[in-house]
């Protein structure tokens, strides 16, 4: 891991003198169970890879060109996966696509979500950790150079096992694998921030997202949670994402 954190650093000077400005995203399962991160871009460029498999101790590498135009885009881990008939599936946060690559969806809630806007030439990019669509694993993030705020955050304890029973997802097992948000499980306006619900001030946290904002005080636990869970790094960083942390 330290050598190629070593090798990213020294790519950030090459692609300084040819012009080009690539982000590097490092995605480690740490966790004891196979993981298939999935990627989606929102704007710019596409990324280098939209799904694959990670096992247990495994790095992987993706990368998105940021040169001249920003790129944002969101990462997350389907787990308990498998192919029947032709056909990918995962327990949770499946993107849908029926393959390992998740080309252009989005993880079927709920699923813990990484969320970038890399600013072009080195700006300043924003991040952060979003559990409102639900949890299913801890993350970290951890920016690798940059010039200022750059700082580690993480969602490090599980939902899992606080989730109340009504937002649980349950395994065949009856384990308890994923933790719907309140906006998913009852679909009402003050927990989806909707309606006469939808400004910071007609929506204030619930009893139901101060349960995801105590496991992880970093993350995103409802849709108006800014001031806690929007963190910056400037100088051109690239970005350690790491499941189960």
């Amino acid at each position: 891991m330290a050598f190629q954190i070593l090798l990213l650093r020294l790519s950030i000077i090459l692609f300084s003198i040819s012009g080009v400005y690539s982000v590097n995203f490092i995605i480690k399962n740490n966790c004891r169970i196979p993981i298939w991160p999935g990627a989606l871009t929102g704007a710019g460029n596409p990324i280098s890879t939209t799904g694959f498999k990670l096992l247990p101790g495994s790095t992987t590498t993706t990368t998105v060109d940021a040169s001249s135009t920003p790129w944002s885009g969101r990462f997350w881990a389907r787990t308990l996966c498998s192919a029947a008939n032709g056909k990918f599936t995962c327990a949770t946060a499946d993107c849908g696509s029926g393959q390992i690559a998740c080309n252009g969806a989005g993880a079927t809630p709920p699923a813990t979500l990484v969320e970038f806007t890399i600013a072009a030439n080195r700006g300043q990019d924003f991040f952060d950790i979003s559990l409102v669509d639900g949890f299913n694993l801890p993350v970290s993030i951890t920016p690798i150079g940059g010039s200022s705020g750059c700082k580690s955050v993480a969602c490090g304890r599980s939902v899992n096992p606080v989730c109340p029973p009504e937002m649980a997802v349950k395994s065949p097992r009856g384990l308890v694998i994923a933790c719907k948000s309140a906006c998913m499980a009852f679909n009402k306006p003050e927990y989806c921030c909707s309606g006469d619900h939808n400004l910071p001030e007609t929506c204030p946290p619930t009893n139901y997202s101060r349960i995801f904002k105590r496991q992880c005080p970093q993350a995103y636990s409802y849709a108006y949670d800014d001031k806690t869970s929007t963190f910056t790094c400037t100088g051109g960083a690239n970005y350690a994402i790491t499941f189960c942390p």
